[in-house]
């Protein structure tokens, strides 16, 4: 099974692709690593985000995606533009998306520890978030 993580940062979407096959983790190679919406976007910009997402799964048989979730209210609300981004994925009609809270994640990963630092993988430093996901999506499932 392929699982997407993705971690919103304000206009950006970055993602990281976990195969899990046989019980056995693979990174299959990615052609992007993150989604960018202009901060100054028009409904076209996000539709074409939106188009470019859902094109980014398919070539890659994703057969899930899931979202770091954000707060709403506090230090660590998201912002609109997140908001945004998560909502034009959620409505991708052939991708089964689910939201992963910090309590689900911080849950899995203690029953399950990572087998593998970041650096290791061969990721940036800014996919940890992404990976993380993508990691307890499988755990969770």
């Amino acid at each position: 099974m392929r699982i997407c993580g993705v971690e919103l940062t304000s206009n950006d979407a970055v993602v990281c692709l976990l195969h899990l096959e046989n019980k056995q983790f693979t990174l299959p190679d990615f052609r992007v690593r993150k989604l960018t919406l202009p901060k100054e976007h028009t409904r076209e910009d996000l539709q074409q985000f939106q188009f470019a997402f859902a094109k980014l799964m398919g070539d890659y048989g994703v057969n899930k995606v899931a979202i770091r979730e954000r707060m709403t209210k506090g230090k660590f609300a998201g912002g609109a533009i997140s908001f945004k981004l998560e909502a034009a994925i959620q409505l991708l009609s052939d991708i089964d998306v689910a939201t992963l809270s910090p309590t689900q994640i911080k849950s899995a990963l203690s029953e399950n520890p990572l087998p593998i630092s970041i650096s290791d993988a061969g990721l940036k430093v800014f996919q940890e978030a992404a990976f993380t996901v993508a990691y307890a999506a499988h755990m969770l499932k």
